[in-house]
């Protein structure tokens, strides 16, 4: 339940899915702000990650480090009746996630043999906490338990047919779907992290959803054990989305 007239959502996401994309498409409503991973410099700061991680000199130092404080930001007034916030689950570690109770969750997975790949040319040897998949599976239970029920959407879904995903996300979000949503102006936008430079390439390269092509990249002996763990979860996951 809302606990105020500002409509809270949440998008969970593990790396190299198109969280970005949706968070450049959310930002195009005449109603929403966005705001970009704001739990990642708390994330880094109380993780391994901030050993491997590109540019986590520079966030640590541009961002709020406090997780309490960033969930009492995000939990504050804001300008807008609609705001969007692209997480990615792992961020949460050990926060006390009552807050969970007066936002919108959606939960975003993706085929993870299309996302190693992709996310091992940034980070090397990645392992499960990293990619998110476990924390998805979490973060679903513990929303269940809640009587919170989380949207589930495969970025898969989106890409073959974005107006018709969005429309449908919307109507469960209880906000009128805007065609601007589908488009916009190539570039980054000043509500992207400063690791954009790291990340963001195709996106900011975009004019709108990028149609979707089956990838053919071979998953590499070393990642496959990885892969096996990522992809039964995604399974489990994938029989709740809309």
């Amino acid at each position: 339940m809302q606990k105020d007239n500002i409509k809270r959502i949440c998008l969970w996401s593990g790396p190299r899915n198109i969280s970005t994309t949706l968070m450049y498409s959310f930002a195009q409503r005449s109603d929403t702000l966005v705001f970009d991973e704001p739990l990642y410099a708390y994330y880094l700061k109380n993780s391994n990650a901030k050993k491997y991680h590109p540019g986590t000199k520079e966030i640590l130092s541009s961002m709020e480090n406090n997780g309490t404080k960033v969930i009492e930001m995000m939990m504050g007034f804001h300008k807008k009746p609609v705001v969007f916030f692209k997480n990615m689950t792992h961020h949460l570690l050990n926060l006390d996630r009552t807050f969970m109770q007066n936002m919108i969750h959606i939960i975003l997975t993706r085929d993870p043999v299309e996302m190693l790949p992709s996310y091992a040319k940034v980070i090397e040897n990645p392992n499960l906490k990293d990619v998110g998949y476990a924390a998805h599976t979490d973060l679903f239970n513990e929303l269940n338990y809640m009587n919170i029920k989380p949207i589930i959407v495969d970025s898969k879904t989106i890409l073959i047919n974005p107006k018709l995903v969005l429309n449908r996300l919307c109507t469960l979000l209880k906000i009128p779907f805007e065609e601007n949503m589908l488009k916009w102006k190539m570039g980054g936008r000043i509500e992207d992290g400063i690791w954009a430079k790291y990340w963001y390439d195709n996106v900011i390269n975009s004019t709108g959803f990028n149609a979707y092509t089956e990838k053919n990249e071979v998953i590499r002996d070393e990642y496959l054990q990885l892969y096996e763990d990522c992809l039964r979860i995604y399974e489990k996951l994938s029989k709740h989305k809309i």
